[in-house]
C-alpha cells in the first residue's frame, strides 16, 4: 500500500520537489533468482537521519525510495497460492494482477486455485426443513378454501393423509424398505409384528379399501377380500410378491384423495353410511376419524424408523380422535368382561339411565373431562356417578388406545376405584389393532 508520508518533516523540501511517497518493500525473492552481493559489509558512515540508502550506498534525497523493480515471473507464480487465499500484501495484489493480465498460463492456475479455495469454505446446510412442507401446506389450506369444502367430519383424515403424504415424498428409495415394527395389544400382552416402510402403507391402503368399498369404490383387494382389518392385511402381505416398494406411494394417496373428493361431492346423508370392520362397524363419519388416527399413528411409526421429525395432530383434530376413542371404551370394556379379563358390572342399568363412571381428565392438546360409562354401553356417564378419576396427556392417551404405551406406564394420576381404573385402561389399550 502507498500513500503520503504522514507525519513526517517537510522542512528543507524544496517547492518544487515531489510529494514523497513511502513503498512497502517488494515481496522476498525467491532463492533461486537471487545473486550474491558485491559487497556484504555495512558503510563507515552512518547514514544521516530522513535520508534512505538506496542499493550501492546511493542516499535518496528527502527520504524518497525509488519503485521497487517488477518481480520475476518465478517470484509472481510462488504468489499465485497466497492471492488466492487472499493473504497477499495490497502491493503484490496489484502485482500478480497485473501479471494475470499478461501471463495466459498463470492466469489459468490463478483460476484454478481460486475454485479450489471455493471448495475449502463448507457452505450451509442446503436441505429444506423437514416440517416445511407441513407448514406450507396447512398454512396453504387455511388461507384458501377449497373450491369444493372437505367436510368438517373428514379434515382430519384429509391433513393426516397430506402430512404422511410429505413425509413419504422426502424419504430416499432405500428408506422404503427401512424395518419397521408395529406394535398392539391383546388380551393381557402387547404383540408386535415387523414390516417396512413401504408395507405399513400398503396396510393404510388395505384398510382404508373397506371405507372405498363402502361408498362404491374399488376395492384394492378385489370384491371377495375379508372385511376383517388384520385378515385384509395379511392377505396383502401374502400376495405382494416382489415385496412392496415405493411404487405403493402413488396407489395409497390417490385413493385417499378419491375418497376425500367422493365424500366432498356426496353431500350430509353420507357421513351416516355405515363401515363394516367385520366385527364391528362405523358410521362414515367415525371410520374417516379412525382412518386419520390409524394414518397418525403409523407416520410416527415411519417417522421413528427415518429418524424424521413428525408432531402430533392439530388441537382440534387430537380432540376429535380422543372423543371417538371414549365413545367407544365402554364397548371395549364390555367384551373384556365377557372374556372374564374385566370385573362383572355392579349395576344394572338400563340404555339411556346413568351408572357408575369414571372421569377420565385429558390434559394438554385436544384436552378435556370425559365420563366412561363403567356398567353397560348403553349407560350414560355421568359426573355425580364417578367412582374413580384418571389423568392423562391427550398423546399420551391415544398411544394408549394405540397399543404403544402398556397400561401400566399409561396413567399419569389415579384416584378412586383401582379395578376400575385398571379395567378401562387395558379396555383402551385392546382398541388396539394391527
Amino acid at each position: 500500500m502507498t500513500g503520503p508520508l504522514d507525519g513526517g518533516s517537510h522542512e528543507g523540501r524544496e517547492p518544487d520537489e515531489p510529494t514523497a511517497f513511502l513503498h512497502i518493500p517488494a515481496p522476498r525473492t525467491a532463492p533461486d533468482d537471487m545473486t550474491e552481493p558485491d559487497d556484504l559489509t555495512a558503510p563507515d558512515d552512518m547514514t544521516a537521519p530522513g535520508s534512505v540508502t538506496e542499493p550501492g550506498g546511493v542516499t535518496a534525497p528527502g527520504g524518497v525510495m525509488p519503485a521497487a523493480e517488477p518481480l520475476s515471473h518465478k517470484v509472481l507464480m510462488s504468489l499465485l497460492g497466497a492471492w488466492a487465499l487472499s493473504a497477499c500484501s495490497a502491493e503484490e495484489t496489484a502485482l500478480v494482477e497485473a501479471h494475470l493480465t499478461e501471463c495466459a498460463p498463470c492466469a489459468d492456475e490463478a483460476l484454478r486455485l481460486r475454485d479450489a479455495v471455493g471448495l475449502l469454505h463448507a457452505d450451509g446446510n442446503l436441505d429444506l426443513d423437514p416440517l416445511l412442507r407441513s407448514r406450507v401446506l396447512e398454512n396453504a389450506l387455511g388461507r384458501r378454501p377449497a373450491r369444493v369444502p372437505v367436510p368438517g367430519w373428514a379434515a382430519a383424515y384429509d391433513a393426516e393423509t397430506a402430512r404422511l403424504d410429505a413425509l413419504l415424498r422426502d424419504i430416499g428409495d432405500a428408506e422404503w424398505h427401512t424395518p419397521v415394527r408395529l406394535k398392539w395389544y391383546e388380551d393381557e400382552g402387547a404383540v408386535s409384528r415387523r414390516t417396512t416402510v413401504a408395507g405399513v402403507i400398503g396396510h393404510l391402503m388395505t384398510v382404508d379399501g373397506l371405507v372405498a368399498a363402502s361408498l362404491g369404490l374399488d376395492d384394492p383387494l378385489g370384491s371377495d377380500a375379508p372385511v376383517h382389518p388384520t385378515e385384509r392385511t395379511e392377505s396383502f402381505w401374502r400376495g405382494a410378491k416382489p415385496p412392496p416398494t415405493r411404487t405403493i406411494h402413488e396407489p395409497w394417496r390417490e385413493q385417499s384423495h378419491t375418497l376425500i373428493r367422493t365424500v366432498s361431492f356426496a353431500g350430509r346423508g353420507v357421513a351416516e353410511l355405515s363401515v363394516s370392520y367385520g366385527f364391528f362397524a362405523l358410521p362414515l363419519r367415525d371410520a374417516l376419524l379412525d382412518r386419520a388416527f390409524e394414518c397418525w399413528v403409523h407416520g410416527a411409526d415411519i417417522a421413528d424408523a427415518v429418524d424424521y421429525p413428525y408432531k402430533p395432530p392439530s388441537g382440534g383434530h387430537l380432540r376429535e380422535m380422543i372423543d371417538l376413542a371414549t365413545r367407544l371404551l365402554p364397548a371395549a370394556l364390555a367384551i373384556r368382561r365377557r372374556s372374564g379379563l374385566a370385573g362383572p358390572a355392579r349395576e344394572l342399568v338400563t340404555a339411556g339411565s346413568p351408572g357408575r363412571s369414571l372421569r377420565l381428565e385429558i390434559e394438554g392438546a385436544g384436552g378435556g373431562d370425559w365420563f366412561i360409562a363403567l356398567d353397560s354401553p348403553a349407560a350414560v356417564g355421568s359426573r355425580e356417578r364417578s367412582v374413580a378419576h384418571v389423568a392423562l396427556d391427550g398423546v399420551e392417551f391415544c398411544q394408549l388406545v394405540a397399543g404403544r404405551v402398556s397400561p401400566e406406564d399409561a396413567a399419569a394420576g389415579q384416584e378412586g376405584d383401582r379395578e376400575a381404573i385398571r379395567d378401562v385402561l387395558c379396555a383402551a389399550a385392546t382398541m388396539s389393532r394391527l
